[in-house]
């Protein structure tokens, strides 16, 4: 009977260990990973420090930069500056200058002349003064009427007063006289602070002649006395100047109220507007 169920324990004994080795079977195979793919890993983001305040400085004034236009007409020569570039004050000249724009339109023109001439034996000395008024029709051109004053004294020269001759019977060594008229003139600036000058002047003159029997005596005439030359102004700034002006006089003669050739120092003064 015992071996009859000792198969029969086996057979119920295999039965029943069966599923447990099935299940440790499949504990035992690979698993297969079927879940759907995940998010990629973030990279973390790079820590930027905090800024670092800078001292507040004042603005500066952006450099400026030439631009450049194609309408402007490009610089073209001259005299003066032949590269057709013109650098700061090239016309620039000193205060008042002939370049410049006169400051006013009128001015007072005072001068002074001294003259001396020796015609025929005869000694001329004269001394005048005659103011005027100036008016500048342009820049450089000028005219204005005038006065005039002057004083004469005529002498013998050095050889006949030592041979003990005299004027007139009277026996004078000179013989003086004092004249008064109007006048009108011009002045052109040429160059800088060169000018010509030039005046027509109408005297009451007191002149002398000469007698043969009594010898020279003083007299009256009306004398018309054109004058010309060439001047120098030296300014002593915008509003006055001194002028060195020659002229020469075309009416050069014993009845002449001038010696042929006058030099005059000239004031002058700017006013009104």
């Amino acid at each position: 009977m015992n071996r009859r169920l000792l198969p029969l324990m086996l057979l119920v004994s295999a039965a029943i260990g069966l599923p447990t080795l099935r299940a440790q079977a499949q504990d035992n195979k690979p698993v297969l990973n079927t879940a759907p793919p995940g998010q990629p890993p973030v990279t973390p983001r790079p820590v930027t420090p905090a800024p670092v305040p800078v001292p507040a400085t004042e603005p500066t004034a952006p450099a400026s930069t030439p631009t450049y236009d194609p309408n402007t007409p490009a610089p073209q020569s001259s005299p003066s500056a032949p590269s057709g570039l013109d650098f700061p004050n090239r016309k620039t000249t000193k205060a008042g200058g002939a370049e410049d724009v006169p400051p006013t339109k009128k001015f007072l023109y005072t001068n002074v002349g001294l003259g001396f001439a020796s015609v025929n034996g005869l000694n001329q000395f004269n001394a005048s003064i005659s103011p005027a008024v100036g008016f500048r029709i342009s820049n450089k051109f000028a005219v204005g009427p005038g006065i005039s004053y002057a004083y004469s004294s005529y002498s013998l020269d050095n050889q006949a007063r030592n041979a003990g001759f005299a004027l007139n019977l009277n026996g004078d060594k000179s013989i003086s006289s004092s004249s008064i008229g109007l006048k009108a003139f011009a002045q052109y600036i040429v160059y800088k602070e060169f000018f010509v000058h030039a005046e027509y002047e109408v005297t009451n003159a007191q002149l002398i002649d000469f007698d043969s029997n009594t010898g020279y005596y003083k007299y009256k005439r009306t004398v018309a006395t054109p004058l010309a030359g060439i001047g120098y102004r030296s300014y002593l700034g915008q509003n006055a100047a001194i002028d060195i002006v020659g002229l020469y006089n075309f009416d050069n003669s014993l009845y002449s109220l001038y010696p042929g050739l006058v030099v005059r120092f000239s004031l002058l003064f700017n006013f009104g507007k």
